[in-house]
């Protein structure tokens, strides 16, 4: 599988199952989508939606139904999750799975607070649960 001639910087069955595992654990249904852009298409949507005009790691929106599940899109950048990799001495593909599960949870209505307190937050712990089972 490739998007626009690349490979997927994940496998998609990689993906799908990270997806999965979040919905079933937090027994939840929601559509959702999971995308990889590159640093500028990235940079464009961080500016728009969230008034930062850097790329980012990951994004997440979502369309609550009033009926049925969610729909969620999840955007992730593998050029600034490769760059994580390095900083947190872990595989790309280990932060990669950490992306779509953090994603995940965000279009679940999860949140964490920013800076240094963040990784202690619920949200932190229960992503970092979700990423050792699958990783």
């Amino acid at each position: 599988m490739s998007v626009q001639g690349r490979p997927l910087p994940l496998p998609a069955s990689v993906v799908r199952r990270a997806v999965r595992a979040v919905l079933e654990g937090e027994r939840r249904e929601a559509l959702v989508s999971v995308t990889f852009l590159g640093r500028e298409r990235m940079r464009r949507l961080n500016a728009r939606y969230k008034g930062h005009d850097r790329p980012t790691d990951v994004l997440a929106f979502t369309l609550r139904q009033p009926s049925g599940p969610d729909v969620a899109d999840v955007y992730i950048c593998a050029a600034v999750a490769a760059a994580e990799a390095r900083t947190h001495r872990v595989t790309l593909r280990q932060e990669l799975i950490r992306l779509v599960v953090h994603g995940t949870l965000h279009s679940l209505g999860y949140d964490h607070p920013n800076g240094e307190i963040r990784a202690q937050s619920a949200m932190w712990r229960r992503q970092e649960r979700y990423v050792e089972a699958l990783a």
